[in-house]
């Protein structure tokens, strides 16, 4: 039977409702010092404000050694009402110290297992014991239209990962590109079936054939990060967007907010944060798409993409 792994615990996936399928409520690296999402506060301000507006879900796309503070998502989760799944897994090379990565270096698969099965590490010791909270998913990234070694051993790792307990692997792609690489790799030479895959950032590289492409390997595609005024998303959503919709994929598309830094909050911060997926643009797909489709993109595309049929043994 498929479930969602939450950080409260495995749920029906028609438990998890209107979710925001990217986003992060805790998030420290190095590029973005003096903007760390690292307040318990607010991030359960910004879930309640979510909340508020009908959201109740939220995947949080940090993974391990970027201050995910794994041992406050439970709380944060309880005091919103808000289902949490959180991910185990590696950024790009570039946002951890070498040594932190050499302390993981030919055992990344077991670890991300153990995080997936067991329990989050709850700091940034990959030898700590683990909390009661597990991850639900496994984040992975490439680089600039191109994978470098770490994002293929990263990638083979969360393949070995996926194959050992049926987790949903998320991949940030850098502004949006290289999703044909990591199919290549991940779908094909390390057969993690497209269903289990989300291929993030897509908006980022606003191009509608590519799209309908990536589309037809049958994985999941996540437009997040909306309203960034140094990314082509909000004026080309639509269109791309409607696009895959018309082509006959709109139950592969997923919809997040990416906040990635304290100013980028709305309760907190200046906005838009979490709660412009719902007040903003959901409205906007609802008057383009229907009703019908935006339930789809909301509730129950997530609900496929987060779920799996849990292996533990």
């Amino acid at each position: 039977m498929r479930t969602v792994r939450t950080v409260l615990g495995d749920i029906p996936p028609g438990q998890l409702g209107v979710t925001d399928a990217h986003d992060h409520l805790f998030f420290r690296v190095p590029a973005l010092a003096g903007q760390e999402l690292d307040s318990p506060g607010a991030a359960e301000a910004e879930l309640r404000t979510f909340h508020e507006l009908g959201g109740r879900s939220v995947a949080q796309w940090t993974p391990f050694g970027l201050g995910r503070r794994a041992a406050d998502l439970p709380a944060v989760s309880r005091a919103s009402s808000v289902h949490v799944v959180a991910a185990t897994g590696l950024h790009q090379a570039a946002h951890y110290a070498p040594k932190a990565l050499d302390r993981l270096r030919g055992r990344a698969a077991e670890f991300f297992v153990s995080e997936l099965t067991q329990g989050l590490r709850p700091g940034d010791d990959p030898d700590a014991p683990p909390g009661t909270a597990r991850a639900g998913m496994i984040k992975v990234a490439g680089g600039f239209h191109a994978l470098d070694a770490h994002a293929r051993y990263v990638m083979t790792a969360a393949a070995q990962a996926h194959h050992a307990t049926g987790a949903p692997i998320g991949v940030h792609h850098e502004l949006g590109t290289a999703a044909p690489d990591v199919l290549e790799l991940l779908c094909g030479k390390l057969e993690v079936p497209p269903s289990s895959v989300i291929l993030g950032h897509l908006n980022r590289s606003p191009d509608p054939r590519a799209h309908r492409e990536l589309a037809a390997s049958g994985a999941f595609l996540a437009f997040d990060g909306p309203s960034r005024a140094n990314h082509a998303t909000d004026w080309r959503l639509l269109d791309c967007l409607l696009a895959l919709a018309e082509a006959g994929h709109i139950g592969q598309l997923l919809l997040g907010g990416d906040t990635t830094t304290a100013g980028a909050r709305a309760a907190t911060g200046g906005g838009p944060g979490m709660p412009y997926l719902l007040h903003t643009l959901r409205p906007r797909i609802e008057r383009e798409l229907g009703v019908r489709a935006a339930e789809a993109v909301f509730v129950a595309n997530p609900a496929r993409a987060l779920s799996a049929e849990w292996i533990d043994g």
